[in-house]
């Protein structure tokens, strides 16, 4: 009966575990990210090799997941002041440092690996960079400058880069519609990240985080500045149309979901309620996937 019972709690400590690298990962987060590296992919190229898909899934996953997991360590201590964070598993002690760090070593060598020996070296090192940006540049600037999200705002677009680099031969090389295809996502994460910044902005101040545009929080250049940046992200996205890479339909579908994304921030910058951002922010998670997809069809 003894071994049963210590069984069972093995079998718990070691399911908590792996719940807990899961999450050290952002498992959704990498997904989505994953998600708009293949589908890059698959605008770019239409002679597509599944041994790419593959290595580009797992290899981008990876990578993210290792960033995502670098920032966490890094800010453990402030995870523990905020309500949103403080059920990670370093704050929880579901992990220790060294286990986190180790994982995420093995997962950001692994994941450049993949890329770099599966789809070409140049996706490889693009993937490397985004780790050491986020992690490096990215969350120390958090607690020192708005212009974070800006910083943030690279490596948050490379998936793009990576996914485009990945359909090329030899070494691996940039084009011009790969870059209108980072710019988009670019200029995308301003609305994204300042809706949730608007929606968690009480949060964030306990740890000390300036992710708002403006060092006065919740103010009138904040919503101003959320305004003004989906505002040009309308003619941005629809650049693909304007060099002849896709056809009206996509065009007509990008704007579509550009009217209602600028409606929405809109709405935003006229009551500044936390509502209005919280629409804002779900109204982002649904515009780039359904942009990207439009520009894949190239219709």
């Amino acid at each position: 009966m003894a071994n049963a019972e210590h069984t069972i709690n093995l079998d718990q400590v070691t399911y908590t575990k792996i719940q807990s690298f899961v999450k050290l990962t952002k498992f959704k987060l990498s997904a989505l990210v994953v998600f708009s590296a293949l589908i890059t992919y698959l605008t770019v190229t239409r002679n597509y090799d599944w041994k790419h898909i593959l290595a580009l899934s797992l290899g981008g996953f990876l990578v993210t997941g290792a960033a995502n997991g670098f920032n966490q360590i890094i800010e453990r201590d402030l995870d523990k002041l905020m309500t949103r964070t403080r059920m990670r598993p370093m704050p929880t002690h579901n992990l220790t440092v060294t286990e986190a760090l180790i994982f995420c070593i093995l997962c950001g060598l692994s994941g450049t690996a993949l890329l770099w020996l599966y789809t070409n070296p140049l996706s490889g090192i693009i993937g490397f960079c985004s780790i050491l940006l986020y992690a490096l540049v990215y969350t120390p600037l958090k607690r020192v400058t708005p212009f974070s999200v800006f910083v943030g705002a690279f490596p948050g677009a490379f998936p793009t880069l990576i996914g485009a680099v990945a359909a090329t031969d030899g070494f691996g090389e940039l084009n011009f519609f790969a870059f209108l295809l980072f710019l988009i996502q670019f200029f995308w994460q301003f609305p994204h990240f300042w809706s949730i910044a608007w929606v968690s902005h009480d949060d964030y101040q306990k740890a000390g985080f300036f992710m708002l545009p403006s060092k006065g929080g919740r103010d009138q250049s904040s919503k101003f500045q959320i305004y003004i940046y989906t505002l040009f992200l309308f003619p941005i996205s629809l650049t693909p149309y304007i060099f002849g890479y896709t056809g009206w339909i996509s065009a007509a579908v990008v704007a579509t979901m550009n009217i209602a994304f600028i409606y929405q921030a809109y709405q935003l910058y006229k009551t500044g309620t936390i509502e209005s951002a919280r629409k804002l922010m779900f109204g982002s998670f649904i515009y780039l996937p359904l942009v990207q997809l439009a520009l894949m069809t190239r219709l």
